[in-house]
């Protein structure tokens, strides 16, 4: 019986999340309240990308293909937990675990590639202007962010198939609000050193290769508008790729905060805190972020509300 997955063990429990029973109804409110905002928001941009003629650009395309991954991360944690605090049933089955484990990495890895994708956009559109639209054809673009779904998938069904390699026993607890990884393998009662191996070095490339194209194209980006001459030539030049740049530092920055924390510290409710941070945040700025400092978008949902409305 230990060495069956399927006899052993079919379910596990998402103990993350604790609170006094008072505030059940707050907590409820408070996680859906955010997912309708990421779900509205994001939504809303893909509608105006999609209506308005003059957002038929790489650059607007690659931002709906953002709005639609941050969608997709939230579906995949949100109502689940949403439904666990309102039937008060931690509970998440076996096949739900490791298909949780699987979504989210597919989709946070594909949200990385895009925006290194988009990275390499604001270079081409600042560095070659003239060249941008010969560069940057359309079947470039869908074949972008094809490749980073695809590298996403692979990268994601490669860890989610050595899970089903463990073998889980008696510990059922998950010290999270989701199925995250490394929680997950820490529940085995077999080897983990290949699984924890392929944590440390795939995923490192996987998140350093993006990233490090990221880091190349901002520098040719910088090389780019220090060479204009003119100071409001300069301020329209970053203005182009400033919105990415904070999305970027958002995306990132809680990424790094979430390896900092498990890294230093054994608290579960500040390893949880900090996961939100980086799988929720992110998803429900994005979209004000690309409307708030984008005089176009912000127009084209205007126009979309108005019309919807009227």
């Amino acid at each position: 019986m230990e060495h069956s997955n399927q006899s052993c063990i079919s379910e596990f429990f998402l103990i993350g999340l604790t609170y006094a029973p008072d505030f059940e109804s707050i907590i409820f409110t408070l996680f859906l309240s955010m997912y309708f905002v990421t779900i509205f928001g994001n939504i809303l941009i893909i509608l105006a990308v999609s209506f308005d003629s003059h957002l038929h650009t790489p650059m607007y395309f690659f931002i709906a293909s953002l709005s639609f991954t941050d969608i997709c991360i939230s579906t995949t944690i949100i109502p689940k937990l949403l439904v666990n605090i309102q039937t008060q049933d931690q509970s998440i089955s076996y096949t739900g675990c490791l298909s949780q484990v699987c979504f989210v990495f597919i989709f946070g890895g594909l949200e990385s590639c895009l925006l290194a994708v988009m990275a390499y956009d604001c270079y081409v559109a600042i560095g070659h202007p003239l060249r941008y639209t010969v560069i940057m054809k359309p079947f470039l673009c869908v074949l972008l962010v094809f490749l980073s779904l695809l590298i996403s998938t692979m990268h994601a069904l490669l860890h989610s198939l050595m899970l089903l390699n463990l073998t889980f026993c008696t510990d059922q607890n998950i010290l999270h609000i989701f199925c995250e990884l490394v929680q997950v393998i820490k529940l085995a009662c077999s080897d983990t050193f290949i699984n924890t191996l392929l944590i440390y070095t795939v995923t490192s490339v996987f998140v350093g290769v993006p990233l490090s194209g990221i880091i190349f194209s901002y520098i040719q980006i910088v090389s780019s508008i220090l060479k204009i001459s003119s100071v409001q030539g300069q301020k329209k030049a970053f203005s182009t790729c400033g919105s990415h740049l904070t999305v970027v530092c958002l995306f990132y920055g809680t990424a790094f905060g979430v390896y900092m924390n498990s890294a230093v510290s054994e608290s579960p409710s500040k390893n949880v805190i900090f996961s939100m941070m980086y799988i929720v945040v992110p998803q429900i700025l994005n979209p004000f972020i690309y409307s708030l400092r984008n005089r176009e978008v912000k127009q084209a949902m205007r126009h979309l509300i108005f019309s919807v409305v009227l």
